[in-house]
């Protein structure tokens, strides 16, 4: 097929704290889709020379013990200070749009095309980016689940209200696709198996 039904459909995944969003993303890998994480493409940011640099600059050598960024370390000095934060994201969210409109013009030349072109945004819609996709899916779990799932993380807690994220019920309500996340990992790839065949069609 050519011409616009050939495109491959350009989705953005997000979801509540440690609903499912990563193991989302696997799972459309398997089921043939190209993936791409924004962490990842943020982690390897902060190992380049002009973001380290622009990190030790801005915050001294505390936030690059051995030369290397500490992320911990970078996200204790801005969180609860606005200004920073504003600093950090106008270094950073350019840098990573670039990377993903790279990515999606590559994922475009493939051939045969995947299904989809699937990038997971934590802060999709509090960045405002959800306008660059075609679709966009929101992962959804009770929160005993998450809370549960953090703990095995090593994570203390799951309240959106102590971070920059929306509630992921106001994620859901802006999502085009809502996936609930609170059985197996393979009921987790049955579902989404379902999703990307409801978008192809």
């Amino acid at each position: 097929m050519a011409g616009e039904d050939a495109r491959t459909l350009f989705v953005g995944l997000t979801g509540g704290i440690a609903a499912g969003k990563s193991e989302a993303l696997k799972a459309f890998d398997r089921l043939g889709a190209a993936t791409l994480s924004t962490d990842e493409v943020v982690h390897e940011l902060l190992t380049t020379g002009a973001v380290r640099d622009a990190l030790i600059e801005r915050f001294g050598d505390a936030v690059a013990p051995n030369g290397e960024i500490d992320r911990s370390a970078v996200a204790e000095v801005v969180f609860g200070d606005e200004e920073q934060r504003e600093w950090l994201e106008g270094l950073l969210w350019p840098r990573v749009g670039q990377r993903v409109w790279d990515w999606r013009q590559e994922v475009e030349r493939r051939d045969p095309p995947p299904p989809a072109a699937v990038v997971e945004v934590p802060l999709l819609f509090e960045a405002g980016m959800e306008s660059a996709f075609d679709k966009t899916i929101a992962v959804i779990a009770d929160e005993p689940v998450r809370v549960e799932r953090a703990g095995e993380r090593g994570h203390q807690g799951v309240d959106e209200r102590t971070s920059r994220q929306l509630t992921q019920d106001q994620k859901a309500e802006r999502a085009d696709i809502v996936v609930r996340n609170e059985g197996s990992l393979d009921d987790l790839e049955r579902e989404l198996s379902t999703v990307l065949g409801r978008m192809g069609s």
